[in-house]
């Protein structure tokens, strides 16, 4: 008899845990599993590389109108003689502009939305909040399961989020699995009582499908010139990605007299800003925001260097596809950098400031041997993990 899973997550729209879950579900056995899948936001790029054995839950009236604009949601609540869930909106907005943190926002909003919320009729043998926050509170106070598990795809003293809000629903959860060794540890010092619960499984990445991939056409704006060195960033316009640290490298390379053009795919809320630093530093014929790209991978392929400026990560996916395609790397030191690269080996850690990105990337840029070496090194490696499901079926 097939067990029933249930997957949650806010959306596929962008982000390396939804491209996470996406690897993920291409490679569980559909003849062992019943797998339904609770988004709260039905579009997103990834939304067309769902298999098509995942059942998506449809989403309840009372949040349709609670996820309208302010005015909009009101108005069809008190229509729908719903008074306490419009109060319930207001309350909501008025705790997003109180909190700046983003991350502690999504905390402290979760009692209001989760009234807009029914808990789901069936009982799952396995229920999985796939990220943090939203989708572990969601799995806790919503669903019926034998198991609960929560995701945890980040260093998460460094994402700031409240740890004593947290608390309560790792002690509902049955496991709790990260990304990294890292990752785990660093959990474990925050929540010593969960020690127990937590497991390792590395993102699910599948180098058949990322080769095949990179080969598909790609757009005329990223095509290489003989004379130019192409770089390339892969993720959302954020805080954490470090994104004006590549912004003040760029500037000195091209001070440098280096011909580059450095390319961020991704999208997010730092978008206006960055854009301004980057018409600041003049910098509009070498550093370029192209948005989300469902396949990234031909653009990687095309690239000479990757580049992962972050101030955080837990395992980056972006990573692990820049190994598989043999690119030559600079990341910064992250609490979790070493767990991915070898200094000097497979790519280079380097200092988490403008000018040390910039050195790193030169080194690169002048010692053709050393990319090369790089780029071999990297062949070596078994970098396919599509057996990591097998380790959540333990789990289950």
């Amino acid at each position: 008899m097939k067990k029933n899973i249930l997957f949650i997550i806010p959306s596929l729209s962008a982000g390396g845990g939804e491209k996470s879950l996406i690897n993920l579900l291409s490679q569980i056995n559909y003849e062992q599993f019943n797998v339904d899948l609770f988004l709260l936001n039905h579009e997103g790029i990834f939304m067309d590389y769902l298999p098509s054995q995942v059942k998506i839950l449809s989403l309840p009236e009372n949040y349709k109108m609670f996820s309208k604009p302010l005015i909009d949601s009101i108005k069809d609540l008190i229509n729908a003689g719903k008074p306490i869930l419009a109060l319930n909106r207001i309350l909501f907005s008025l705790e997003i502009r109180r909190t700046k943190d983003i991350s502690k926002r999504e905390q402290y909003t979760w009692k209001y939305l989760s009234k807009s919320l029914d808990s789901l009729e069936k009982t799952y043998d396995v229920a999985i909040g796939f990220l943090e926050k939203t989708s572990t509170y969601y799995c806790v106070d919503k669903v019926k399961a034998q198991r609960k598990i929560g995701w945890v795809h980040i260093d998460y003293d460094k994402l700031g989020m409240d740890p004593v809000f947290d608390s309560p629903y790792f002690d509902a959860l049955s496991s709790i699995v990260t990304v990294s060794e890292e990752c785990a540890n660093i959990f474990v010092k925050r929540f010593p009582t969960q020690e127990n619960k937590v497991k390792v499984i590395y993102n699910v990445v599948s180098p058949s499908t990322i080769h095949e991939m990179a080969n598909q056409t790609i757009e005329s704006e990223f095509e290489k010139k003989e004379s130019e060195f192409n770089l390339l960033t892969i993720g959302r316009l954020h805080y954490q990605k470090g994104l004006e640290m590549a912004i003040d490298a760029c500037e000195l390379l091209v001070e440098n007299g280096f011909n580059i053009k450095w390319y961020v795919i991704g999208e997010g809320d730092e978008r206006e800003k960055l854009t301004r630093l980057i018409e600041k530093k003049g910098l509009k014929n070498h550093f370029f925001l192209l948005g989300l790209k469902a396949n990234p991978y031909p653009y990687l392929k095309q690239a000479d260097i990757y580049v992962q400026p972050s101030r955080f990560e837990g395992k980056s996916i972006a990573l692990d596809e820049a190994k598989i395609l043999q690119k030559p790397i600079v990341i910064t030191d992250f609490s979790t950098a070493k767990d991915q690269i070898t200094h000097g080996v497979d790519g280079m850690i380097v200092n988490m400031d403008g000018q040390s990105v910039a050195d790193g990337i030169e080194k690169l840029i002048i010692n053709g041997e050393h990319r090369e070496t790089l780029s071999d090194n990297l062949k070596k490696l078994k970098l396919g993990t599509e057996k990591e499901v097998e380790k959540l079926y333990q789990i289950f």
